[in-house]
């Protein structure tokens, strides 16, 4: 048998080549062609949409991938929510805020020497002023309410020393970088690699601009969103300033810091956490975030208000059974969003209690490359709602609600979706064989579908696993598909949107026979339909999907080929060696790897690597702290050893998330699109479809 190991750019950069002959060829025709890869930089989506005080406008961030950077790109824009005008107001901005009053805006960007900073725009006159610049970042922007100052989280660096004094470097001499002394808990973050010690302090800074001074001290993260109280003397924000909080996980509080000394005080004190405080439009009261630590890989999280001076808390979802998140206020009620089956919604309910009532459902289409739940909105102050929406095939562009009228402001992707054939998702929903819990998934057939021909299955394993995929635009499945491709997808066992009950049917199980079992029953129940090539089944997933697969070519050799991207295969190694090990050890296990070695074998992949007879294919970045590169080295160099047909992918610079880019999410794809073709056999639609 052979072995190949892949350049992660080489299959790529020939297809795209090809695809981009195939392109002028389509577009001189005037014929609709299938989704290419080449189509992936023309992709853009709607954003974080905010609704001017006056509730005529709403402001929102245009994402675009710019093919000469290979990086998103993204603009403000500015549309009427009666929909009689969308026009662009600043480039290279995102994230926009209004000011109290209305005739500013402010954002973010970087600065002429590559800080992150703060920018003011004049919404009479389009002038642009530069209000502050940090070295640390800036994150969760919020206006006081006067309009006169802004409050913004940026990470500072603690006051460290080597523990050993270095002696004198002679003048001109070059020595070896110096030895880098850590003794902190957390010390490095997927996408960051190695960290310096910083953490997240409050700052305000006029908004006509000045020195930020920073509110908060000590070596404590204070997180965001931030919420001003209507006086403008304090701010909120959520932090554990508890001894020894780095091992701790869901811990913290909300807090009170005062604009003029720094002075802080404690609103909560309950157990679990506090956060992302809103405060009630009269000021006395505040909504927020609230979740119990628990020993467990998911729990209810909810939404609760107290009064601000104290007193008074309740709990306001208890009888919703899903995860709530992204907290407004405004007329008198308490808006939300939550994740139920496949679907974001936003519901409201009464700061006293009551009935919680669904306003909208659907929200998506902001997450690109996979079909996972996503999506934001804004309400204003009389109801007014606007929110992102995509469909099964166009990612997100912006819809406002306003009195009984529902419109569509944005169509970004007509211009080119419009004239793609793409594949065309449908829901399914079948019994696991393991204990017969109903499972959801979807489909998408290929274009040009013929339910009376045969179709190469592909089945894609959502990560988490604690996520959720929907009935969303997919860059990766649509790819899939104009290939021919039936591709299959699940929420299975674990996934969120489904009560917490059926997320904790994995608990102790990452991974395992049981939700192997929903995956294997979903292409049952996909061959019963009578259009799947039985003898072309393929498997893929990314990070927890990357781990599901590799078990699940342990349990079975039903599939042709196999590509488990940023695994997780031996759990015995994994925990010590990633991010992540402060809380995946706490909530996904019953004690640490060396209490219970065992329980963490059983999970592993690696422990099935002697049963595996499918050609596996592993892709992860060279810079992954989530699921490190070794893991993906381990299963590859066991499977060479047993003689099994193998290829690892490195994607060069990249940490977990590997098709962040559109290049790397192009060449993700298409080197999976050839492993899997050189295990395809002959079959009734490969002589008809793509190849």
């Amino acid at each position: 048998m052979k072995s190949w190991v892949f350049a992660a750019t080489l299959l790529s950069g020939i297809a795209a080549s090809a695809l981009a002959e195939e392109n002028q060829i389509a577009a001189s025709s005037g014929v609709d062609q299938k989704f290419t890869s080449q189509d992936v930089f023309d992709l853009e989506y709607a954003d974080t949409p905010r609704i001017s005080h006056d509730g005529r406008y709403v402001l929102y961030t245009r994402r675009s991938n710019d093919i000469m950077t290979d990086r998103t790109r993204g603009a403000l824009w500015l549309a009427a929510l009666d929909g009689s005008s969308n026009r662009l107001l600043q480039s290279d901005a995102s994230g926009g805020e209004w000011s109290p009053s209305g005739d500013r805006i402010a954002f973010t960007d970087t600065d002429d020497q590559g800080r992150s900073a703060v920018f003011i725009r004049w919404m009479d006159s389009g002038q642009v002023e530069r209000v502050a610049a940090m070295t640390g970042g800036i994150s969760d922007l919020a206006w006081s309410p006067d309009g006169q100052w802004l409050a913004f989280t940026s990470r500072v660096e603690a006051d460290t020393a080597p523990l050993a004094k270095a002696p004198k470097k002679p003048e001109g001499a070059k020595w070896a970088e110096p030895f880098k002394f850590i003794d902190h808990a957390r010390y490095r973050r997927d996408g960051q690699g190695f960290i310096d010690v910083a953490f997240s302090h409050v700052f305000v800074v006029p908004a006509s601009g000045g020195t930020p001074r920073q509110l908060t001290t000590g070596d404590f993260d204070h997180d965001g969103p931030l919420a001003w109280t209507r006086d403008g003397r304090a701010i909120l924000t959520s932090s554990n300033r508890n001894e020894g909080w780095e091992l701790e996980t869901v811990e913290g509080d909300i807090w009170e810091v005062a604009v003029t000394g720094g002075v802080m005080r404690q609103v909560t004190s309950t157990g679990g956490s506090e956060s992302a405080p809103v405060i009630s439009p009269d000021g006395t009261s505040v909504a927020f975030v609230c979740q119990p630590n628990v020993k467990r890989p998911v729990w209810q999280v909810d939404l609760c208000v107290t009064q601000l001076g104290g007193g008074g808390l309740r709990n306001l979802t208890q009888s919703l059974d899903r995860e709530v998140s992204d907290i407004r206020w405004a007329g008198g009620q308490i808006y939300f969003s939550y994740d139920d089956r496949g679907s974001r919604k936003v519901a409201r309910v009464s700061p006293s209690g009551g009935a919680i009532e669904t306003l909208l459902e659907g929200l998506g289409g902001t997450s690109l490359g996979r079909p996972y739940l996503s999506g934001t909105y804004d309400v204003s102050a009389k109801g007014a709602l606007a929110w992102t929406q995509g469909r099964s095939d166009r990612p997100a562009d912006i819809f406002a609600q306003s009195g009984n009228r529902t419109r569509q402001l944005t169509q970004l992707n007509e211009d080119l979706l419009a004239h793609r054939q793409l594949g065309e998702v449908h829901r399914i929903t079948y019994a696991s064989s393991h204990d017969g819990t109903e499972i959801e998934g979807w489909y998408v057939t290929p274009p040009g579908f013929d339910p009376a021909k045969k179709y190469p299955l592909l089945l894609e394993i959502h990560g988490g696993p604690h996520l959720s995929y929907g009935p969303h635009f997919s860059a990766e499945l649509q790819r899939y598909a104009a290939e021919g491709y039936v591709v299959f997808y699940d929420n299975h066992r674990g996934s969120t949107g489904y009560g917490e009950a059926f997320g904790l049917l994995l608990e102790g199980k990452y991974s395992s026979p049981d939700d192997a079992a929903d995956h294997l029953s979903g292409v049952d129940a996909m061959i019963a339909k009578g259009f799947i090539d039985e003898n072309n089944l393929f498997v893929t997933g990314g990070s927890a999907g990357g781990i599901a697969t590799a078990y699940l070519v342990g349990l079975t050799d039903r599939f042709k080929a196999a590509v488990a991207a940023k695994p997780i295969i031996n759990w015995l190694s994994k925990p010590l060696s990633a991010d992540s090990y402060i809380s995946q050890i706490r909530h996904q296990f019953p004690a640490p790897p060396w209490e219970d070695p065992m329980h963490y074998w059983q999970r592993s992949p690696l422990s099935l690597v002697g049963n595996v007879t499918t050609p596996t294919m592993l892709m992860t970045g060279e810079l992954d702290q989530r699921t490190p590169i070794s893991e993906s080295e381990q299963f590859y160099q066991a499977l060479k050893l047993r003689g099994i047909d193998t290829a690892l992918v490195r994607v060069p610079g990249s940490y977990h998330g590997i098709a962040s880019r559109a290049s790397r999410l192009i060449a993700k794809v298409d080197n999976i699109l050839a492993w899997f073709a050189r295990y395809r056999v002959p079959g009734e639609q490969a002589e008809d479809g793509p190849q």
